[in-house]
């Protein structure tokens, strides 16, 4: 791979390059993408879902809106970081090109911005939730008028090839969805490959899948004008990473690290001495401990050492990037950045804690069962409506059902994989507030 491929300022639809020299530099095309995401009607929905705590009416608490601007934040200052040592090891690119080492942050901010974008409400849960609506819910019925890779799509249902689908997709008027940059669209895709064969190595690239079946002809088209590695064969479709992938992932992984972890101290899950115990390897660099003792309140105390922490972390995540630039470039990587990181023990303590103290704790096992119940009863009850009407034979209640449906999703699907992929995507986007309103109306539940 190289890197004048890999920044690619061309977006679809596009017939030719879009060349970095002759960029406005008042009104970038990276930058372009950040303000389109931002701008989206997906990503606003992401200030009522559930990062950790679903439903949660805390101001301490995370939602998917304040996790992506955070993540973002933070593979802006990778990016940059990365970027400027980049810069400095190929000037070409610079001199002859144009690029500059903030490209690399903008690219990175926009394409972690959008990291989240097509999570379902309810948090992983909603995604499981989605996933075994087919494999063991009502949807059963459907395995066998799917192909194989159309089934796993659905029975696997994923996040981040949802993502890419709302980035990408067309509907009518609306040519390429939101037209990002195909660099962007390249650090977005975490997962470059189809959803089988289901994690064929053990490659960090292989641990999910990145596109639908629907996305399966622009993906491709995305990864081959960008020179990304193909490592698939015998039909199958599947790509080593775009190297600033990798930081994408870093930003995200710093960010619910330690930020899930200080939302837990500030709820009381996590008891306060928990933070200076886990937190001191990380910053014992950097910690000034007259001004630490100074702090009188645990939000402004654990406020501090996250603030340290994630920046003890950055400057490891960029010395692991740079130290494997080449293998990188190679697709020989086949690791997170963070796992050969030197603070990977602290990191996976700190997890650890959060898994048995935050996660699993009974306000969030209790809320996820209820989003259990409000997913796969809307998914059943929409793609009834939905297949009813398009084999004409769609009851008054079906008719109602789907006047429920946004206008933007009043699309026409003729093929079954395309509806029920489509009802998925339409629930996906509910906010949690939303699904639970849309639960209640079809159940007849009052408040």
């Amino acid at each position: 791979m190289n890197w004048e491929q890999l920044l690619s300022l061309k977006r679809q639809g596009d017939k030719g390059k879009r060349l970095r020299i002759e960029q406005d530099d008042t009104r970038l095309g990276f930058e372009v993408d950040y303000d389109r995401i931002i701008f989206s009607a997906a990503f606003r929905s992401l200030q009522d879902k559930t990062q950790v705590i679903p439903l949660s009416k805390t101001d301490f608490v995370h939602t998917r809106l304040t996790h992506s601007l955070e993540v973002s934040v933070v593979g802006r200052s990778l990016g940059r970081l990365v970027g400027k040592k980049i810069i400095e090891k190929y000037p070409h690119l610079k001199e002859v090109h144009g690029y500059h080492m903030n490209d690399f942050g903008a690219i990175v901010a926009a394409a972690s911005l959008a990291h989240d974008i097509g999570n379902p409400p309810f948090g992983h849960s909603g995604e499981k939730a989605i996933g075994e609506y087919f494999s063991i819910g009502n949807g059963q019925k459907y395995k066998d008028q799917l192909s194989e890779k159309e089934w796993q799509d659905l029975i696997d249902f994923e996040g981040n090839a949802n993502g890419f689908s709302v980035l990408t997709a067309s509907r009518p008027g609306i040519e390429g969805g939101l037209r990002i940059s195909y660099a962007t669209l390249g650090a977005f895709m975490k997962y470059p490959k189809e959803s089988l064969p289901k994690k064929p190595t053990k490659n960090i690239a292989d641990k999910k899948y990145g596109f639908f079946q629907t996305d399966k002809t622009f993906f491709q088209e995305v990864a081959s004008d960008m020179g990304l590695i193909s490592n698939k064969s015998g039909g199958n479709i599947g790509f080593e990473r775009h190297p600033l992938a990798y930081l994408v992932e870093a930003a995200d992984d710093i960010c619910y690290t330690i930020i899930d972890f200080e939302d837990g101290i500030n709820l009381g899950l996590v008891s306060e001495d928990f933070a200076l115990e886990y937190l001191i390897k990380l910053v014992k660099d950097s910690i000034d401990t007259v001004k630490y003792k100074t702090l009188e309140t645990k939000e402004d105390r654990i406020s501090y050492l996250r603030a340290l922490a994630i920046g003890s972390l950055i400057n490891d995540a960029v010395k692991v990037f740079i130290e494997n630039e080449s293998l990188i470039m190679e697709g020989k990587f086949p690791y997170a950045i963070m796992d050969k990181s030197k603070y990977k023990a602290q990191m996976d303590d700190i997890i650890k804690i959060s898994v048995n103290n935050i996660y699993q704790s009974r306000e969030v096992i209790e809320k996820e069962i209820v989003g259990y119940q409000i997913i796969q009863t809307l998914l059943d009850k929409f793609i009834t409506a939905f297949n009813n009407k398009f084999e004409g034979n769609a009851s008054n209640y079906d008719s109602l059902i789907l006047k429920m449906l946004p206008e933007k999703h009043h699309l026409e699907k003729d093929n079954l994989y395309s509806r029920l992929l489509h009802i998925c995507h339409f629930i996906s986007l509910l906010t949690d507030g939303n699904a639970l309103l849309f639960y209640k109306t079809i159940t007849a539940v009052k408040s």
